[in-house]
């Protein structure tokens, strides 16, 4: 990496203080950030910032997002979370990532309980009922069970028969006579739950601000940043967040190990005429298509994965619904066949970054990018990326040692399995 006294390239801790001065033209009283893109990462980054900034330092936080909170592939992501694998095995990092993507829940429904003080009650982000992954075949039933074994504590794994599984979910069918059920995990609406999380932000600055100590500043711009030079100067670090369209950035075009995909999520509803409803304390269920429940008489179905897509738009065209729809219905029909009575709702897709395989499986990208951008340069530049299909799970403790790196400008506090991707970059 470059070794210019405003690098991030990480250094004995003797050298940080110099590495941390502000840029030039900026009152050293007062340090700026940019964070590029308002998903589960961007928000994390912005929340672990703020909350972990020295209590008598001034800063300013700038989020960029051109879609505002949520726009992207995080706003239409099913919302499940659980610390697990298809297969039913711990994820890298499992329990921390589990305890801290649960913290910025707590403080997003903290966020929305304050906000309904006066109204009528807050509008739920979360659904607590659980989700049930039924085995789809004998190989896959010997798995779940071998994998179970090693659950969490704080996330349990528990083998139903199949009596048991339609006292959950009354129609479920599934193909064997085991089913596998995450009592603890949770079902979040993204939309929702990231707009809390920027208000739990906004809430903390007002706090830190009562409490006396430094100025805390949170300012949204809805305006893309098209190149990160165009930043250049104005802030200490800038914090790239932008999933697939990261590698839109001519900085960065190309030199990111990431393959994009689209993912299209169908909404589906029950019609007024049926009357019986998904039970209320029914979970949500992981299948080959997953289903996502938001209420009684709604649920969202996914996804889809079409590789190499460039196609960030959320909307879906009919013709992209109808062969979501052919591909996804008959996955689900397999195991809840009283689905046949849900009608099509809409359709909404997101452009995903996926990571390369790793030995302890798809990680999501992390470190300081100084060395991409080049030498000529007064801030100082980090990626958050490759989130994949599971940012819920990863961006809570991941955005945690984002901000703590960028912070201290040492990149040595991030895991090296989360910045081993430098050596496949080229």
């Amino acid at each position: 990496m470059a070794s210019s006294s405003s690098s991030c390239s990480v250094g004995s801790p003797s050298s940080l203080t110099q590495r941390h001065r502000p840029p030039p033209g900026l009152s050293p009283s007062c340090v700026r950030y940019a964070v590029l893109g308002a998903g589960f990462a961007g928000l994390s980054v912005a929340w672990h910032l703020l909350k972990q900034s020295p209590k008598d330092s001034n800063i300013r936080v700038d989020i960029y997002d051109e879609a505002g909170i949520g726009g992207g592939a995080s706003g239409v992501s099913g919302g499940l979370l659980h610390p697990y694998s298809p297969k039913a095995k711990l994820l890298w990092r499992a329990a921390d990532c589990w305890s801290e993507s649960l913290n910025l829940l707590s403080a997003a429904e903290a966020a929305v309980a304050s906000a309904a003080q006066n109204s009528d009650g807050p509008t739920p982000i979360v659904r607590r009922r659980g989700i049930l992954r039924p085995a789809l075949s004998l190989k896959n039933l010997v798995l779940l069970k071998d994998n179970a074994q090693s659950c969490l504590a704080s996330c349990r794994i528990e083998t139903l028969d199949n009596d048991a599984a339609q006292n959950l979910v009354p129609g479920i069918s599934p193909p064997l006579d085991a089913s596998f059920y995450m009592p603890e995990a949770v079902n979040i609406h993204p939309q929702r739950y990231l707009q809390a999380l920027f208000l739990a932000c906004q809430n903390l600055v007002k706090e830190l601000r009562a409490s006396g100590s430094g100025v805390k500043e949170l300012h949204l711009h809805k305006s893309s940043v098209h190149k990160l030079v165009d930043l250049e100067g104005e802030y200490q670090a800038v914090v790239v967040c932008l999933g697939a369209k990261a590698d839109m950035l001519p900085e960065l075009c190309g030199r990111l190990p990431l393959r994009t995909c689209r993912g299209v999520v169908a909404n589906l509803q029950l019609p007024d005429d049926i009357g019986e409803e998904y039970p209320s304390l029914g979970p949500s269920i992981l299948s080959d298509a997953w289903l996502a429940v938001q209420g009684p008489r709604s649920l969202y179905m996914g996804s889809t994965w079409e590789w190499k897509s460039r196609n960030s738009s959320p909307d879906v065209s009919a013709e992209e619904a109808g062969e979501a729809l052919k591909e996804l219905l008959p996955k689900a029909l397999a195991v809840y066949p009283v689905l046949k009575d849900w009608k099509f709702a809409g359709a909404r897709a997101g452009l995903r970054a996926m990571p390369p395989l790793t030995p302890h499986g798809s990680l999501p990208l992390l470190g300081c990018v100084d060395d991409i951008i080049g030498e000529n340069r007064s801030s100082n530049y980090w990626l958050f990326g490759g989130l994949g299909s599971r940012g819920l799970l990863y961006h809570g403790w991941l955005g945690k040692l984002m901000a703590q790196a960028v912070l201290s400008c040492n990149e040595e506090l991030i895991p090296h399995e989360l910045t081993s991707w430098k050596k496949l970059k080229q």
